[in-house]
């Protein structure tokens, strides 16, 4: 048996894996890209449970002294 074979079909080569043809798949090159705000919190939030829990809590008791001081007891 071949180790690569061609598909005319779809285009695409195929290597030999055992008894069986897998294709030759590659990624495309990863752009560098701004992720954002929601992004860069996600990221944080995947290396880092616990700091990305003392950030959210730092953010939602900072917005609740806003809302407290300006419309509550204002």
């Amino acid at each position: 048996m071949d180790k690569y074979i061609y598909d005319e079909k779809n285009g695409l080569w195929y290597e030999l894996q055992g008894d069986y043809y897998l294709p030759c798949l590659k990624l495309p090159k990863e752009e560098s890209r701004h992720i954002g705000v929601w992004g860069q919190r996600h990221l944080l939030k995947a290396e880092n449970q616990m700091l990305w829990v003392q950030k959210m809590n730092n953010i939602h008791n900072a917005a609740m002294e806003v809302v407290s001081n300006d419309l509550i007891y204002a």
